[in-house]
């Protein structure tokens, strides 16, 4: 036994034996995962962000009773006007003008325009006719409160508009701005270090491969899945098959201040596969290392002495992207303050055979069929190496099959490509 081998025998004790199923490893990844740590920002810097307090409004929306049309403010003393009903008209409130005091029964008023204190409707001008002698004319029935936004209708002052763990969208950013909001207390983005391991890795596009190389592609994968996933990647690099310098750019990726560190590819059984040795020297405690899923079995999970949390994802592209979606971003949504993700309930579009006894994590593309029903197709070139599918796959179809066979019509669980991303419909 060598000396690294031994200490991996002495220091690391996964979860029990054998290999985990996903719910069990997915529950030691979430044990006493630390909630979210609060920032207070400007709105202007919020989009994408998910917040960590509830909003609550502290105005209402709208602030005043205004005008949804160009036409006139009647004042109906709460009853109905036939067509053909003529009023004297009283003066003009446009939009932006401070609130009028008119004795009239109408008023000429534009759309946004405050209405005036007694008045309670509006008839759009279109169904209008000024007489000569300066009357107005109705051409149309008036109801009470007809065309006319009250306030508060929308948003009234105290009500809780967004929940703490909701994201920050254009449509909340438009909310905020018109409650007159100027900051947020959101959730600060998780830290993590990336590392790629393999020495016939290359990272300069530009650089000819030599004989044995391939193109890096995890790492940039990843980094652009951590973003998506409302994660800031504060060290990245590539690191060859060595202890030495696996540790070395671990504490680079710590110096960053990465409170989560993931590295790609030796975490299997092969000469080169050294992460578990490595991380004995670190003092980690390994907390598994295998699960019972496909792709991205050998995927392991370690919590360091410092605290920080450590993933070994395989080193085939499509593992190591399953590993990312179905064990870091949850951990990321508890990081966030979000709750736990479910998934869509799909039937698939054509059978599915699948060997039993492995949870599968499939490409797959929702569909729409001519009937308006969605559906799911689970696509071809499912080999963890083939990175071409994922071009056209939108979701992640997820199931443990019991037999060999899953007809066509039976509804299956359904992922996003990303946790804060909705699942796409294609044609």
């Amino acid at each position: 036994m060598t000396a690294d081998s031994a200490a991996v025998a002495t220091c690391c004790a996964p979860l029990g034996a054998g290999l985990l199923d996903y719910d069990q490893a997915l529950h030691a990844v979430l044990d006493d995962a630390p909630g979210p740590v609060i920032e207070r920002l400007p709105c202007a810097a919020a989009l994408g962000r998910v917040l960590a307090t509830p909003v609550v409004a502290t105005a209402s929306l709208p602030p005043f009773d205004n005008a949804a049309m160009d036409g006139y403010a009647l004042r109906l003393a709460g009853r109905s006007v036939a067509a053909g009903s003529a009023f004297a008209l009283g003066g003009a409130q446009f939009a932006g003008d401070a609130a009028l005091s008119v004795p009239g029964e109408a008023i000429e008023i534009t759309t946004g325009a405050r209405v005036p204190e007694g008045f309670d409707s509006v008839v759009m001008v279109e169904q209008t006719r000024l007489l000569d002698d300066g009357r107005l004319v109705l051409d149309a029935e008036v109801r009470p409160g007809q065309h006319v936004r009250r306030r508060g209708e929308d948003i009234a002052a105290g009500e809780a508009v967004m929940a703490a763990g909701q994201r920050i969208d254009p449509a909340a950013l438009g909310v905020l701005a018109a409650l007159g909001v100027a900051e947020v207390e959101l959730a600060r983005r998780p830290r993590l270090g990336l590392i790629a391991t393999g020495r016939e890795l290359v990272d300069d596009p530009r650089q000819p491969l030599a004989p044995g190389q391939i193109r890096n592609s995890n790492l940039p994968t990843l980094v652009a899945q951590a973003g998506e996933a409302g994660a800031e990647v504060v060290h990245a690099e590539t690191c060859g098959d060595e202890v030495p310098a696996f540790l070395a750019a671990v504490e680079r990726c710590r110096a960053a201040g990465a409170e989560i560190l993931i590295s790609t590819g030796a975490v299997s059984m092969g000469r080169f596969d050294f992460v578990p040795a490595a991380l004995a020297r670190l003092g980690a405690e390994v907390v598994f290392h295998k699960v019972r899923i496909r792709p991205g079995k050998p995927l392991l999970f370690a919590r360091l002495p410092d605290g920080s949390r450590f993933f070994g994802l395989p080193g085939n592209p499509v593992s190591s992207l399953v590993g990312f979606r179905f064990f870091i971003e949850p951990l990321l949504r508890a990081r966030l303050g979000m709750p736990p993700e479910r998934p869509a309930l799909l039937p698939l579009c054509a059978t599915l055979r699948l060997k039993p006894g492995l949870r599968f994590h499939l490409k797959a593309r929702t569909r729409m069929d001519a009937d308006g029903r969605l559906g799911v197709e689970v696509l071809s070139g499912q080999e963890s190496f083939r990175l071409a599918p994922l071009l056209t796959a939108n979701a992640w179809a997820v199931m443990d099959p019991t037999h060999a066979e899953t007809p066509a019509g039976e509804g299956i669980a359904v992922f996003s490509s990303c946790h804060l991303l909705p699942i796409g419909i294609s044609p």
